[in-house]
């Protein structure tokens, strides 16, 4: 074949493959343009969600497991019951020492009143002292002017003064015997004052440790916090376990969301609040969940590794960085298509909008997460002291301490 008929076919040829990459890459800068700029994408995502540990508050000996792996409990729903004769013991043993601190301080009370009795006795003993002082002065000034003339002997006259200096003393005696009356009353009431039977400190303290052991009694039931799916169950019956042990996690799949680990080149135009489309591999590409950007982490996922990394020693070569993006995900889309913690997710942010923040700008004015499960104990537990008080208060005591009788 001669070069003149190999040439423009060669020509034709390569003219073609150049009109062909010129074209591509002109459809491609349109796409990117017009498309791929508006958007970032990575596979490098995973479903997160609140993954609760159970842990005894208490030790104690496992006699009742009622849930177990895949299980699917309520909050409030019992897991794991623990041997509770110790704790009841314990309570038995507050229960019977609240209720004789309440009569050790209705004593107290009582004796504000026998004291303040007493004080006035010594008073009454004061008064007539006075008087015996005053009767036995008078003889002694009568008798003093008639001892020189000879009316009164010298010894009716020294009799006289015996019995002035035996009643000071006796006045003396009193007056010591009152004023002990009154120290022993002072001591007392300061033991009362300013409180009642129910308030006083004794009758608090001993109260607390019924609280105490109430609690340490209703938390040999471990109850579920949140509704959710069982997983890691490692406790089993007999065991003796410790209060933190972990014994199973409850996972709550009602409310999960996506990190995204996004390069860091990709972040120039994520923002929070930015509309997210994803898909998981365990669905396929058929079912498409939608959702939005609800924030941007704080760090890298190498910034709080175990093991940071030390770039300021050594060789270094430079690895590009990811940063978790956090993506929520809509209730209903979940509930229709249920998603598990740690699957695979490809995420595509939609950076169109641009008027969003890249961190949060206002601190969260709720609770992230919330459990009433444990509510009522306290006030249980409160319940029970005061039917204690109640039943062992007898009369009735003011603050004073003065009992009305009844």
């Amino acid at each position: 074949m001669s070069t003149e008929t190999t040439n423009p076919k060669r020509k034709k040829a390569l003219t073609m493959i150049a009109s062909v990459v010129v074209l591509s890459a002109a459809s491609y800068a349109a796409y990117y343009t017009l498309v791929a700029k508006h958007f970032e994408h990575t596979d490098n995502a995973y479903v997160q969600a609140n993954v609760v540990q159970i842990t005894p508050q208490v030790s104690g000996t496992v006699l009742a497991i009622n849930a177990d792996d895949t299980d699917v409990v309520k909050a409030g729903q019992v897991l794991v019951k623990l041997d509770s004769a110790d704790a009841q013991v314990a309570l038995d043993q507050a229960e019977a020492q609240l209720a004789q601190t309440v009569r050790e301080v209705r004593i107290l009370f009582a004796n504000n009143a026998s004291l303040l009795s007493q004080v006035q006795v010594r008073q009454a003993d004061v008064s007539r002292a006075q008087s015996e002082i005053n009767k036995v002065q008078d003889d002694v000034s009568r008798r003093a002017p008639l001892v020189a003339s000879g009316a009164v002997g010298k010894e009716e006259f020294s009799h006289a003064q015996a019995q002035l200096l035996s009643a000071r003393s006796a006045f003396a005696a009193t007056e010591a015997a009152l004023l002990a009356a009154r120290e022993q009353l002072a001591s007392n009431q300061s033991l009362t004052e300013g409180t009642s039977v129910a308030q006083h400190p004794n009758v608090a303290r001993a109260a607390a440790r019924v609280r105490e052991a109430f609690l340490s009694l209703k938390r040999v039931t471990l109850l579920a916090p949140v509704t959710g799916y069982v997983a890691k169950r490692s406790v089993q019956v007999g065991q003796r376990v410790q209060a933190g042990a972990p014994l199973m996690t409850v996972v709550a799949l009602d409310q999960p969301w996506v990190d995204a680990n996004f390069k860091e080149s990709q972040l120039q135009h994520v923002r929070i609040g930015q509309p997210v489309t994803m898909t998981a591999d365990v669905y396929g590409q058929k079912v498409v969940f939608h959702g939005k950007v609800g924030g941007l982490g704080a760090g890298t996922g190498a910034a709080f590794s175990l093991l940071p990394a030390q770039n300021a020693t050594g060789n270094w070569i430079k690895i590009v960085q990811r940063v978790p993006v956090r993506v929520l995900l809509q209730a209903d889309e979940v509930k229709a298509h249920p998603l598990r913690v740690g699957l695979s997710m490809d995420v595509e942010v939609d950076v169109t909008q641009q008027d969003g923040a890249v961190l949060a700008q206002t601190p969260r004015d709720k609770a992230v997460a919330f459990t009433g499960v444990f509510d009522n104990l306290q006030g249980d537990a409160d319940q029970v002291v005061s039917n204690i008080i109640s039943s062992n208060l007898g009369r009735t005591v003011p603050a004073h301490g003065v009992s009305k009788g009844g």
